[in-house]
């Protein structure tokens, strides 16, 4: 374990780069970037193998820890997915603030605390859009007749406003809003994904409130549950071209229009042909798409986030982006069929197990791998801090 470095106050007032360090090509990132990033990559796989300790003990209690599976998708599943729009506002356009005042260890704990309040709040506000307010209903896994439960019908809601962020944050890299401030820039962020998750909720939902659940039903076009599958496919896009790859092939390209075009048309149009086939041709259930797609978003954080680069010093760049890809698929695979093989011995009414197994793998292993890189900043494990500033926030 490295010595550990002093804080670096991050000034929330002070400008962001052009553009997200994760799709700035290596040789127009400062010398200093590249030095660490050096230093990082050759200690992996190293690294995300002492990264598990931590991210493995905390997917383990949101995927179990609410009372058993079928209550902790319940009461997880939605805390998470409005927990997570948060995560990205701290991590990539606060870049660690406010924890960043504080030695690593402790910028962790602030900043998940700070989080944690934050997903609470959104949790409210999303309650109150689908149903009323009612604390109860946000708590309690079973929440019982009149209470309006945020599973699953805040899910759509939830997952719009993460999947609008990120589309915003990396695909469309922050522009732009990134002219403004850190904290005015991320909190611009934060209010605008949220503002088109409402407009896309109201206008595209199709659900039913089952008699006395204190839910509001809506008339649109689409199922909540078909919607939520859409919404993880076109996430699972993003986390293949911009963690995995790191926003190649885009990031190459010299006008700003020009990726931004690129990026948004092959993530979005990618990911609506891919749910069109595999649900109408294919004849698999939204459940098993939202399952499926939440593996490979968990494999792709793991690969692309907890074990960054380790084929980047074995093997020239495109075979790199190849094995990369081929590890993350066969690493998707292998944690669907071993989760849904351990579902399967439960019994389940509602939620289902493909439920589960999407919880497990998108909300308790991909937000686990999150907060550790990006928000702890691999604390205890990393030389977290360089000279300049650059972190895990800013290298996830």
């Amino acid at each position: 374990m490295s010595e550990e470095r002093p804080p670096v106050d991050r000034d929330p007032a002070a400008p962001l780069p052009d553009r997200p360090l994760i799709s700035t090509p290596t040789h127009l990132s400062g010398p200093e970037f590249r030095r660490a990033e050096r230093q990082r990559l050759a200690r992996q796989p190293g690294l995300g193998l002492a990264g598990l300790l931590l991210v493995v003990p905390v997917a383990a209690l949101l995927a179990f820890g609410g009372g058993g599976t079928a209550d902790s998708v319940a009461l997880f599943a939605p805390l998470v997915t409005f927990a997570l729009p948060a995560v990205a506002m701290v991590a990539f356009w606060w870049e660690d603030w406010p924890g960043s005042r504080l030695h690593p260890g402790w910028s962790g704990l602030l900043n998940t605390a700070l989080i944690a309040a934050v997903a609470i709040v959104l949790a409210i506000v999303g309650q109150v859009i689908v149903g009323h307010l009612d604390v109860v209903g946000i708590f309690d896994p079973n929440p019982g007749p009149g209470h309006a439960a945020l599973f699953p019908a805040s899910l759509p809601l939830a997952g719009g406003a993460f999947v609008a962020m990120l589309e915003l944050t990396l695909v469309c890299e922050g522009w732009p809003l990134r002219r403004l401030t850190r904290f005015a820039a991320g909190s611009a962020a934060l209010v605008a994904s949220w503002g088109a998750a409402i407009v896309l909720y109201f206008v595209a939902v199709d659900f039913r409130a089952p008699p006395g659940s204190g839910l509001t039903s809506e008339s649109g076009p689409v199922p909540g549950e078909e919607l939520g599958a859409v919404l993880v496919l076109i996430g699972a896009w993003q986390v293949w071209f911009f963690v995995v790859w790191r926003g190649w092939p885009f990031r190459g390209l010299r006008h700003r229009w020009a990726r931004l075009l690129a990026g948004n048309v092959v993530v979005i149009g990618g990911a609506l042909p891919t749910y069109a086939l595999i649900h109408g041709p294919g004849g698999v259930s939204p459940a098993v798409l939202n399952a499926a797609a939440g593996c490979f978003v968990a494999a792709g954080l793991t690969i692309g986030m907890l074990f960054e680069g380790i084929f980047r010093r074995r093997t020239h760049p495109v075979p790199e982006r190849l094995a990369t890809l081929l590890c993350t698929l066969i690493l998707a695979a292998a944690l669907y069929a071993s989760l849904t093989a351990y579902a399967d011995t439960l019994d389940w009414t509602r939620p289902t197990s493909q439920e589960w197994v999407g919880h497990a793998a998108l909300n308790a292993i991909g937000v686990s791998i999150i907060l550790h890189v990006a928000i702890g900043r691999r604390w205890p494990f990393g030389d977290n801090t360089s000279p300049d500033g650059e972190d895990a926030a800013q290298e996830s």
